[in-house]
This record gives structure tokens, C-alpha cells and sequence, in this order.
């Protein structure tokens, strides 16, 4: 009897292995392999986010393909022009997203079976706006935000005899706190770069709605009798001749880092990600020296902020909008990505996570997310445009030859009108 049941057992155990393995094969047949474009520090949160979304989703495996920020961008705009070579979710900045809004070439999440106006009311009001086109299409969804805020050095403002109110009253308040600052603390600037209040001035005081550099008809904003940007290009150019700036250029330029590094900054204005930044390497040694507070004048502005589109030529749309869900309106998953970069959620409510009663410890743990928070909740939406880029980059150099010198005021914004007015035909 024992010699009769040797002969079954093993072929049940065959016939057990074969199923298992069937099983195994069945399932490494089934599972997609997902590709996501991403930029620094977007592809840390997407890494930190993967244990969770495996978990719920075995059958999805994700694969980062992470480029520098302008090398990722223009990947994706040469994937999207061609046709061929997009990841399946591509990550956007605010910066490129109206460009590739009216370019075509992504799903519209707006539509089935996506149906991302469902969650509108979920997350700051400006978002949506920024990844919308005129006829209604969505083509992004916000993940994260850059609130606007004004950082400073304590120690270079009580040596001064300065309070931190003293140069958020105003742009007037803040040039002449600012010249007590840097009076007092020889070898240093009050601001990196002067142009980088104009870029503040620019894009505040709007109706909701307007655009920064057209309206709603594509008529151009800038000219010489726009007290928006005579205000903006006026307090850059009092900055600059006072010499409170730096000179260092824009953000993340080699002076603008080397300007952070050896502690000669009295202030930045920025968005509350730059906390992260300075905290990992730009100004690690300064610890506990700033803090934090919103922008003179009131100024309520958004620093960029960061989206997730599926490309049209994508063939796994179910599961990248999987991922864009989770990623995107998990409460959870957007307080991880605020704890992993410092990438403030466009989510309103992550926003209401304990950790924004928390102390900021690089800011000697000041209860700064509260006043970022304030700042997202007061930020208008601004319809994007097309040009945007183009024009963003005429009016800089126009603001760059009132600086040196080389144009008055009214001749660099009337100069503007006209090349930016040329390049929309």
C-alpha cells in the first residue's frame, strides 16, 4: 500500500509545482511595467512613494527615468512634437505647463475615464486653473505648490536693530530696512538679485483670472503706462542702485548658490520649498538663523509648482492614472512628499496634517507651514498663456537694461510691448 502511494504523491507534488509556477508566470505576464519622466526632487518623491503604491497595486511596477529639470523638459517636448518616446506619466513645472497645454499631445484628465474635475474642490484653487485650456481641457494634475515667502537672517536684523516686520510692511519699508541691514553687517546683500522682486510685483495684485503678460482677448499687459510693471521694474531699480543686491542672477545660478553658501544673505524671497534646499546643502551651516514670513505688501504669490500628465502615445493610461491618483490625491502620500522634499501639497487636506503645527527645526523651529499655508490659501489663479515663456523672457531682458543702465524705464517697457505684441502674430 505504502509503494502505491509514493507514485501519487509525487505526482501531486508535480502537479502542485506546475500550478504554482503557471500562476507565477501568469502573473509576471500580466503586470505592467509603468515608466515615469521625472526631474530633481520630484523623482525622491515618486522613489519614497512606490512602497505604498506597490502595496496596492502589485500588478503595476514602476520604473523612473529621471533628468535633470531643462533636459527633462525638453525630452518631453521633443516626445510630444514627434509622437514617440514619452514615459507614461511625464512630470510637469508650472512653468512649461501652459506651453504644453496648448500643444497637444496629453490625455485630457478631464474627461472618461479619468474624470479629475471631480477632485477640483480637493486642492488649491489656483491649480486647476494653471493646467486648463481655454476650451476646457485638462491636461495635468497638480501634485505640489510654492507658496510664496520671504526668509531672513535674525541675527543680521538684531545686530541692525531691525525688526522682521520692518521689511515685509513694504517694498518702501523693505529697501530701507534694508540698507540698516546691510549697514550693519558689512559684506553682505540684502537680496541675491533685484530682479527677483520685480518677478514678485509682476505677478501680484491681478483680478482673478488675468494673466501675467495677457488677457483674456491675447492682448499684451506690458507697457509703458502698466502701473503693475512700472511699480516692478521702478523697486528692482531703487534696489540695485542702493547696492543691496548681489547681483547673483536667478535662482540656482553658480553666484546665486555661492551667495547661500557663505552666509551673506539678510533675506530671500522664494517659495517654502527653498527651506528644503537650504537645510540639505545650500545653507546647511546656517541653521537655526532663519525664519520665515509673507512677502512686503502682502504680496500673495506662487514660486512654480509641479503637475503629472499622461502623453497621448502612452499604451498604459489605466494605470498611469493610477499612479497620478495616488500620487496626487492620497492625503497621506502628499504629507510623505511634504516630509521627503519639502514639496508643499496641493492638496487642501494634507494641509491639515499635524505636522503643520509642528516647529520647522532649520528654522530654529518656528511654526513656518502655518504661514505658508496662509499664503497658498491666498493665492488668486492667473490664466496662462501660450507665450508666456517667450514673453517672461523679453520682459526679463528689458528689466536686465534698466538695471545697468542702458534703457530708462519707459523705453524698456515700451520696447517690450512692441517685441512681445510682434511675437504673438
Amino acid at each position: 500500500m505504502k509503494k502505491s502511494l509514493l507514485p501519487l504523491t509525487c505526482v501531486s507534488l508535480s502537479l502542485a509545482l506546475l500550478i504554482a509556477a503557471t500562476a507565477s508566470f501568469s502573473s509576471a505576464q500580466t503586470k505592467t511595467v509603468l515608466t515615469v519622466g521625472v526631474f530633481p526632487d520630484l523623482d525622491s518623491v515618486v522613489k519614497a512613494a512606490l512602497p505604498g503604491f506597490n502595496k496596492k497595486f502589485p500588478n503595476i511596477e514602476v520604473k523612473i527615468n529621471s533628468l535633470a529639470y531643462a533636459d527633462h523638459h525638453t525630452a518631453l517636448t521633443t516626445a510630444l512634437a514627434t509622437g514617440s518616446g514619452a514615459n507614461d506619466v511625464e512630470a510637469i513645472d508650472f512653468g512649461y505647463v501652459a506651453k504644453f497645454a496648448e500643444g497637444g499631445g496629453l490625455v485630457d484628465l478631464a474627461k472618461a475615464p479619468y474624470g479629475a474635475a471631480q477632485y477640483r474642490s480637493q486642492f488649491v484653487a489656483y491649480t486647476y486653473p494653471q493646467a486648463m485650456t481655454d476650451d476646457g481641457r485638462m491636461v495635468a494634475m497638480p501634485t505640489d505648490i510654492g507658496p510664496g515667502s520671504m526668509f531672513y537672517r535674525t541675527d543680521f536684523l538684531k545686530k541692525a536693530g531691525v525688526q522682521a516686520a520692518d521689511l515685509n510692511r513694504s517694498w518702501d519699508s523693505y529697501i530701507s530696512a534694508g540698507k540698516k541691514i546691510v549697514a550693519a553687517n558689512p559684506g553682505t546683500f540684502l537680496i541675491p538679485d533685484a530682479s527677483e522682486v520685480a518677478q514678485i510685483i509682476i505677478r501680484t495684485g491681478l483680478a482673478s483670472g488675468e494673466g501675467l503678460y495677457f488677457d483674456k482677448g491675447n492682448k499684451v499687459l506690458v507697457s509703458p503706462v502698466s502701473p503693475r510693471f512700472i511699480q516692478a521694474f521702478t523697486v528692482a531699480k531703487a534696489i540695485r542702485d542702493a547696492k543691496l543686491d548681489a547681483r547673483a542672477g536667478g535662482a540656482f545660478s553658480g553666484d546665486w548658490t555661492t551667495a547661500f553658501q557663505k552666509g551673506n544673505l539678510a533675506s530671500e524671497v522664494s517659495g517654502a520649498w527653498l527651506v528644503g534646499h537650504m537645510q540639505n546643502w545650500l545653507a546647511k551651516d546656517y541653521a537655526g538663523k532663519w525664519a520665515s514670513q509673507q512677502l512686503p505688501g502682502k504680496s500673495y504669490t506662487s514660486y512654480g509648482g509641479s503637475f503629472y500628465g499622461i502623453p497621448s502615445q502612452s499604451k498604459n493610461k489605466d494605470a498611469a492614472w493610477s499612479l497620478i491618483q495616488y500620487l496626487t490625491t492620497d492625503p497621506a502620500q502628499q504629507i510623505l512628499a511634504f516630509k521627503t522634499t519639502g514639496a508643499f501639497p496641493a492638496l487642501k487636506a494634507a494641509q491639515s496634517a499635524p505636522l503643520f503645527n509642528e516647529g520647522v527645526p532649520y528654522l530654529a523651529d518656528q511654526k513656518a507651514r502655518l504661514v505658508w499655508r496662509t499664503a497658498a490659501n491666498n493665492i488668486r489663479p492667473i490664466d496662462v498663456n501660450k507665450l508666456d515663456p517667450v514673453a517672461e523672457q523679453i520682459v526679463n531682458d528689458s528689466l536686465s537694461a534698466v538695471l545697468d543702465g542702458s534703457k530708462t524705464i519707459t523705453q524698456a517697457l515700451t520696447d517690450a510691448q512692441a517685441l512681445i505684441a510682434r511675437r504673438a502674430r
